[in-house]
């Protein structure tokens, strides 16, 4: 009975915690890298973009970098994460080109290369990030 009640606990325990460690940080927009797999000749990565902010972001472009197990960089993407939604949590995959996914060692936010709401271009975006990494590869800024 007592192991039962010691397992059901634990069970509520994870489920909490793991849906606390899926939302974003309050006020900031929360881009954590979920998962990597390969896809053919590609590594398609999984990013779980959460706005926590008040912000209808209409456009996000990111300026990444990708770097291999040696610290060189593969190449440089500018990643279009389209609208972003206040109070919203979305899925955006992308495929890296002719690379393993065992060959990423990190990804870098190198900057916001355009951001917009309604009202136009938007100079506070990269203030907002919050960036983490779940997929085994850093994630940084």
């Amino acid at each position: 009975m007592r192991l039962g009640i010691v397992l059901g606990l634990a069970a509520a325990l994870t489920v909490a915690a793991s849906g606390a460690a899926a939302q974003g940080e309050a006020g900031r927009l929360t881009i954590e890298l979920n998962k990597l797999e390969p896809q053919g000749e590609a590594c398609r990565s999984y990013l779980v973009i959460d706005n926590a902010t008040e912000v209808a972001v209409a456009e996000l472009v990111l300026d990444l970098y990708v770097f291999n197990r040696d610290g060189v960089i593969e190449r440089r993407i500018a990643l279009d994460t389209r609208e972003v939604p206040p109070g919203k949590t979305q899925v955006r995959l992308f495929d890296i080109r002719d690379i393993g996914c065992g060959e990423i060692e990190r990804l870098l936010v190198n900057g916001v290369l355009s951001c917009r709401d309604a009202d136009g271009e938007r100079s506070d975006c990269e203030d907002l990030l919050a960036l983490r990494s779940r997929a085994g590869v850093d994630l940084d800024g």
